[in-house]
């Protein structure tokens, strides 16, 4: 097995890297996920060039896979292309996260509502199971580890979304993956915000386990709306 690995640390983890292991899935995707990761993260910051030169010495691929990567990136809003530039990593505007988060709204609401009306008895217990997963990942506070609130609350929603029984929010939603993340990261950055989430899902949760679609419903739209503020108040 040969591996080659890219230095993208966290500022106080210096030396740490990533490796990207040639078997199993294939090596562009791995590229794609750890260069993903790391926006989603913030260790590959907003702003920051992503030089095709530095990246192919860096992670030891080939241009060609830096370049197809970067077009998919670019695809799913994480990466722009600056004139004079070349790629950096993307900067969403106040208005571009305001719109996210307004669709978010939307579909999550929605979803919440059709889950009630339309999720079996064991979709009800896996989102119970996964919320509590959630709560165990959430329970160091502000220490929790952001990737790991993120991956948790992916796990969430991904059963959230299966028992609204729509697959179009499903899609749409899914496609908006990558975005929603980097806003999540965000917004987890503001103190309190983590439990203040926790306490938000709860209430979906007991809302859909009460059978109350119009409580369900709300409880998501308000989750949304305090993220989006949370998001907005967060330090750079």
């Amino acid at each position: 097995m040969t591996e080659t690995s890219i230095g993208i640390g966290r500022p106080e983890d210096k030396g740490l890297s990533l490796g990207v292991q040639r078997v199993a899935a294939p090596l562009r995707e791995q590229v794609l996920d750890l260069l993903r990761q790391a926006i989603v993260e913030h260790r590959l910051k907003p702003g920051q060039r992503l030089i095709e030169r530095e990246l192919v010495e860096q992670i030891g691929v080939s241009r060609t896979t830096i370049r197809e990567v970067l077009r998919q990136l670019a695809a799913e809003g994480l990466v722009a292309t600056i004139p004079q530039r070349g790629a950096v990593v993307a900067v969403p505007t106040a208005e571009e996260a305001a719109e996210l988060y307004e669709v978010r709204a939307a579909l999550e609401s929605l979803a919440a509502r059709r889950f009630v009306e339309h999720a079996s008895e064991s979709q009800v217990t896996a989102l119970r199971a996964a919320y509590e997963e959630v709560a165990r990942v959430m329970s160091a506070g502000d220490g929790a580890d952001t990737l790991a609130m993120i991956q948790s609350k992916d796990l969430f929603y991904d059963v959230l979304l299966k028992g609204s029984g729509n697959r179009a929010i499903h899609s749409i939603l899914s496609g908006l993956t990558a975005r929603v993340s980097v806003l999540r990261a965000t917004s987890m950055a503001r103190p309190g915000r983590a439990q203040q989430s926790l306490v938000e899902l709860q209430a979906i949760v007991i809302a859909i386990e009460n059978g109350d679609a119009d409580a369900a419903a709300d409880a998501s739209a308000h989750h949304v709306e305090m993220a989006a503020r949370a998001g907005q108040a967060a330090p750079e």
